[in-house]
């Protein structure tokens, strides 16, 4: 269709939008809708998808339908819309939010032709009645949002946008645009299949974005790192995901008590409070949202100036996308993600009892995402090959490439892949090539026989983790290719065989090894310090506490265990306050022994010059489990050890070690009641007397061998070191 009077395109951008011009290939997207044909965007995330339907359903006879997954994206582009005209109705949405009278308004206003565009759920388009409803309405077209929805292979699959094509059917054709953020060549193939749009116009955008930063870091101590970012970004708008509501709420909660002004927003949550969570966020009265993957999708906030990752997402789509909120203005954008395997264990978990055929899904895209964490090759380059995209140059603009690991001359390393896949005809996945190079005898390896092939072992002076990484940079470079129909199986392309021909030095980087950690313990202290312990400092307060525990009469390790002490030493608390951080400290042990021991760390500081840990305040919030809460409370009502840690599901060890972490943070418990029933008067002095008076260390070993293993279990040493303690130290 022209456009009416004369007017141009940039004309009517300008009254309508309010832009002077458009942004990539936006005019020649338009221009196809509005010529009637079937167009296929692919298209960033912030370089405009919504405009190219927008702007001809405004300059096209009828209306539009906007077929969106999520109620909140409907929500802010209809008030989008709505700010471009002075017609209320001229866009509307069709949902489950709405009253049967706002449904009236709404069909009543798309009947007098004052709607432009009409926003429907997929759930919303297979009601019967909206199906009659539409029947009677004129449709300039059919707009499918989100469009990665409908593949199996895309991050965020959604049965019912597999049946959007059947009931266009039964509406009335029409043309159809499909838009997405993020579609590998697979996932883009389902879509045009699925839509029955084969042969339409495809217009795709460049997935590079020069303005985000890619960063990957261990997943340890991610909640105090995450702390610390934001506080040295004051003000800065950013979103954290998680992939657990739990996880959610938690985190939310632990910036807002350490003074970052943060809120949650998942699905889980009551629509009011989301939606006014949202509402905040956008409005700039807090700086900073915590969400699941519900939170994003069409979200039009331009500064986003970081998205922090806190848990791996499934896939690289759902990653590619998600980073993608960040610097839409194409001004400062930090995507930071901590990584960790174990997360990927926990994904591959909640897996089990699906189909098998989407469990083999599942775990490819899984892989995907590993090998990006893992992998020391340029961050952009990696996604841009995922999909689809050849990128010549590094990015000088992530981890890998401002902090470059060692490389290497990986010609021969690269022929013998390549040899290998042809050997095994293109029959089997990186994984198997991996094995048979290393010569690790797997299962399948054996099943197959492979440990009987010549090339069986050819490089075993590396690991099959160093010829994987092999495999990701021959793909990188499409010397193979990944055939995704049939999950994964590796094989040639034409340019392998080019390079085989004509080989030539290609310098590769072995990738990062993570250590296998998790987050925080329940201090907020994770497996390793962040620091090194100040071996000075540790020795001064050593002597500290000999000296306060002769004055005290007690045992130096009822003052301050070790550990405590050397974390003292790593973070340098200078205040009461802040003692209540380090690990094993509670407020009762700061409050009762600690102001010594700050007032020593702080003159130690001064007189130093030394510039502590930035992060050092992290302040937690109650251990969600509740589990200390639930035994404290148990204890107080004397309740058997035995019944508590049955109603717990624990081991008694487990719950002594429970008690102990209690009492060793400064809380006082009272177990006299439990003592009494598994130990006599005249055993529970003598073990008391030997913590007063002869113990050196608090060991139970140590207890054991002076007190007589015939006396005594491990179980009563624990039970009476809790006891002492408790009573001498809190």
């Amino acid at each position: 269709m022209k456009v009416a009077d004369g007017v141009s395109l940039t004309d009517v951008l300008k009254r309508f939008f309010g832009f002077t011009g458009f942004k990539g290939n936006q005019k020649q997207i338009i221009r196809n809708v509005l010529a009637g044909k079937d167009t296929f965007v692919l298209m960033p995330t912030g370089a405009g998808k919504s405009l190219c339907y927008q702007l001809p359903s405004l300059l096209m006879d009828g209306t539009a339908i906007v077929i969106s997954p999520l109620i909140a994206l409907m929500k802010n582009q209809v008030d989008s819309m709505r700010s471009f005209s002075e017609e209320e109705g001229i866009a509307h949405f069709l949902n489950s939010s709405l009253t049967r009278a706002q449904i009236n308004k709404v069909k009543q206003d798309v009947i007098d032709q004052k709607t432009r565009l009409l926003y429907v759920a997929p759930e919303s388009l297979t009601k019967e009645e909206n199906i009659q409803f539409l029947r009677q309405v004129k449709i300039s077209f059919y707009a499918v949002d989100e469009a990665h929805c409908i593949s199996e292979w895309g991050h965020d699959f959604r049965p019912e946008y597999r049946r959007i094509r059947p009931i266009i059917n039964e509406i009335g054709t029409a043309p159809i645009i499909a838009l997405t953020a993020t579609a590998t060549p697979k996932v883009q193939n389902d879509i045009q299949k699925n839509l029955d749009m084969m042969n339409a116009d495809v217009f795709k955008a460049s997935f590079r974005r020069h303005n985000l930063y890619y960063e990957i870091r261990p997943k340890r101590n991610a909640t105090k790192e995450i702390i610390k970012y934001i506080r040295n970004n004051p003000g800065k708008s950013g979103i954290i995901y998680c992939l657990s509501r739990k996880k959610v709420e938690e985190l939310a909660e632990i910036l807002k008590v350490n003074g970052i002004k943060a809120l949650p927003y998942h699905a889980g949550m009551d629509s009011a409070t989301r939606t006014g969570n949202q509402d905040k966020f956008l409005m700039e009265d807090i700086d900073v949202i915590v969400a699941t993957i519900a939170f994003g999708m069409g979200i039009d906030k331009p500064d986003v100036r970081f998205v922090i990752h806190y848990d791996i997402p499934k896939s690289l789509e759902g990653y590619y996308q998600e980073t993608g909120r960040a610097g839409r203005d194409g001004g400062e954008g930090k995507c930071i993600a901590f990584y960790s395997y174990k997360d990927i264990q926990k994904l591959e978990k909640f897996m089990q009892g699906k189909p098998l055929a989407e469990q083999e899904i599942g775990k490819q895209l899984l892989l995907e995402t590993v090998a990006y964490c893992e992998s020391s090759v340029c961050r952009p380059v990696q996604l841009l090959a995922y999909f689809g995209e050849e990128m010549t140059e590094n990015c000088e603009n992530c981890d890998n490439c401002l902090k470059p690991k060692p490389r290497l001359n990986g010609e021969e390393y690269i022929k013998m892949v390549l040899n290998t896949v042809i050997e095994l005809r293109g029959k089997f996945k990186a994984d198997h090539i991996a094995n048979i190079l290393a010569g690790i005898k797997t299962s399948q390896v054996k099943t197959y026989k492979h440990h009987h092939l010549e090339i069986f072992g050819s490089g075993q002076e590396k690991s099959d983790r160093f010829w994987n990484a092999v495999i990701r940079q021959a793909l990188i470079a499409r010397f193979i290719q990944k055939d995704i129909e049939n999950y994964g199986l590796l094989k040639m392309d034409e340019r392998g065989y080019d390079y085989l021909k004509s080989p030539y030095p290609i310098m590769l980087t072995e990738d990062h090894e993570y250590p296998d950690t998790d987050e925080e313990d329940e201090t907020g202290y994770g497996p390793e310090r962040t620091g090194s312990v100040d071996d000075e400092l540790f020795s001064i307060l050593k002597d500290l506490r000999k000296k306060m525990s002769k004055k005290l009469n007690l045992p130096p390790f009822v003052l301050f265990q070790d550990p405590s002490l050397e974390d003292m030493a790593t973070q340098y608390p200078v205040s009461v306050e802040e003692l209540q951080n380090i690990s094993g400290v509670g407020l009762g042990k700061a409050k009762k022994y600690g102001l010594e021991f700050v007032e020593l760390i702080r003159k130690y500081v001064e007189e130093r010059d030394i510039i502590r840990p930035q992060d050092m305040v992290v302040k937690s919030v109650v251990n969600k489990s509740g589990i200390k809460v639930y035994i404290i409370q148990s204890i107080d009502r004397k309740i058997s050890l035995d019944d508590i840690a049955a109603a717990k599901n624990l081991e008694m060890n487990q719950l002594l070690d429970e008690i102990e972490s209690i009492i060793n943070s400064g809380t006082r418990l009272n177990i006299d009641y439990y003592i009494d029933t598994v130990l006599d008067k005249d055993h529970q002095d003598e073990v008391f007397e030997y913590f007063r008076e002869d113990a050196e260390t608090e060991s139970v070993e140590d207890a054991l061998k002076e007190l007589g293993e015939d006396e005594y279990t491990e179980e009563d040493i624990r039970l009476m070191r809790i006891k002492f303690i408790s009573e001498l130290g809190n």
